[in-house]
């Protein structure tokens, strides 16, 4: 059974389909959403107005003034629901949104400034905003199509779809507030942000190549090109991969991309190098997609989630908030990552064309990096007070001595190391050694 099994919510035998980098950064943005929303209720409201106008005009033709009557009471009752509507769904809008910017703000004092983008990124929170929007321009534009005139025969509109669907927006709009509270709600505890962390890093996993070999990339002869990054400075954040499988492939050549996905980059370095060819300069193909961004993203970086999980627990274990179960937390989490890349090959994926040719040889972190990542650090925060140190040093033992029976014997010697120092650093810090005994002995929940 592969890694990916362990990814949430992925059916057995299938994996993830990837996500194009414009689609991940459009996951990244919040005005695509609300701006797709009110293109659209632009849309259905025009759609509505036709169809309102061929209803009252099929009434008409039959002759049936009795049927535009009743017709003409409906909207006009609706008209005050609309007409409160569009009076308070924008205040509505800024109240729940400031109050919830407020507790993002909160929580990611908390856990960690990067807890901001999985706000960003809710996909209730994104739809929450488009419907609210869209049901207050789709009021505004409802009203317009009433009519002044109370006589029957002398209305040239009764906006009866049109009220229907901003009545449905609206009951909408409650389910959505309703959803989005609970969203924001679990955003601020601790446990569903780790899970959602560890999620984004099985996902991950779960998109890298079969493909992956441990160590340095294999050999792809000298290099005979450089292409350097003529953009802004900043992170990068993933490359378009197909387009540059697919450049490669029109040129014969093998590219590997030198720096890894979490790098910062500024313009002029050297991002990709070309093994057996050259690559002609132009627009198309120099630049080969290679996208720079002010923080990282989860679309490429392996090590993303395990940063933020090292960072929740390194702000849990600082001395002005001392929350060692917090910390707990994390590394349950940190181990739970690292167990499931335990028997997979790491430090270098190729990318190959339809021909089984290698033609993109991209690096990730191996399996001491992320060792290092996940422990280092947080063994290092042990020994300032005897609560924290006897808590999460129980706890790290435990996830040692879990992973060791786990991973195969290559690669139980970074797991050693880390586990040596903590000791050390146990019995230099803890003098009593009935205290020292016991926060050397492993327990999964640290103290229970």
């Amino acid at each position: 059974m592969g890694d990916w099994m362990l990814t949430k919510g992925l059916p057995p035998g299938r994996r993830p389909r990837p996500l194009s980098p414009l689609r991940e950064h459009l996951r990244d943005t919040f005005w695509f959403a609300p701006t797709a929303a009110l293109v659209l209720v632009l849309i259905v409201w025009t759609a509505a107005e036709a169809a309102d106008s061929a209803l009252l005009e099929a009434l008409r033709s039959s002759g049936d003034e009795e049927a535009v009557a009743e017709l003409l009471g409906i909207v006009n009752d609706a008209k005050t629901v609309v007409t409160t509507v569009s009076a308070a769904m924008m205040t509505f809008i800024g109240v729940v949104f400031t109050i919830s910017l407020v507790a993002v703000q909160m929580a990611a004092g908390q856990f960690s400034p990067r807890m901001v983008r999985m706000f960003v990124r809710s996909r209730i929170t994104k739809a929450t905003f488009a419907v609210f929007l869209a049901t207050f321009v789709l009021s505004l534009l409802v009203l317009t199509s009433y009519d002044s005139h109370s006589d029957p025969e002398l209305v040239s509109s009764i906006p009866l779809v049109q009220s229907v669907l901003t009545l449905t927006l609206v009951g909408l709009s409650v389910v959505l507030f309703v959803l989005y509270v609970n969203s924001t709600l679990r955003l601020m505890r601790v446990g569903h942000v780790v899970d959602v962390v560890t999620a984004e890093s099985l996902r991950v996993v779960a998109r890298m190549p079969l493909d992956t070999t441990d160590g340095a990339p294999p050999d792809l002869g000298p290099e005979s090109d450089l292409v350097a990054h003529h953009g802004r400075a900043g992170v990068l954040r993933d490359v378009d991969i197909t387009r540059l499988v697919r450049v490669a492939r029109r040129h014969g050549v093998v590219l590997r991309l030198i720096p890894r996905v979490g790098d910062f980059v500024v313009p002029g370095t050297p991002v990709i190098a070309v093994h057996g060819g050259t690559v002609p300069a132009g627009p198309r193909e120099s630049r080969l997609r290679v996208f720079v961004g002010a923080e990282r993203t989860f679309h490429q970086d392996l090590g993303f989630g395990l940063r933020q999980l090292s960072d929740i627990a390194l702000r849990a274990l600082s001395t002005s908030v001392n929350d060692p179960t917090t910390a707990v937390q994390a590394v349950d989490r940190m181990v739970q990552f690292l167990t499931s890349v335990a028997r997979r090959p790491l430090g270098t994926c190729q990318y190959r064309d339809r021909a089984g040719t290698v033609r993109l040889v991209q690096p990730v972190p191996d399996w001491t990096e992320l060792v290092d990542l996940a422990f280092a650090e947080v063994r290092m925060c042990t020994g300032h007070q005897a609560q924290v140190t006897s808590q999460i040093s129980r706890r790290l033992l435990a996830g040692f001595d879990d992973l060791l029976a786990v991973v195969p014997p290559e690669r139980r010697a970074p797991l050693v190391r880390h586990r040596s120092l903590l000791v050390e650093a146990v019995e230099r810090s803890v003098p009593e050694a009935a205290d020292r005994a016991f926060a050397l002995r492993p327990d999964r929940q640290g103290i229970g």
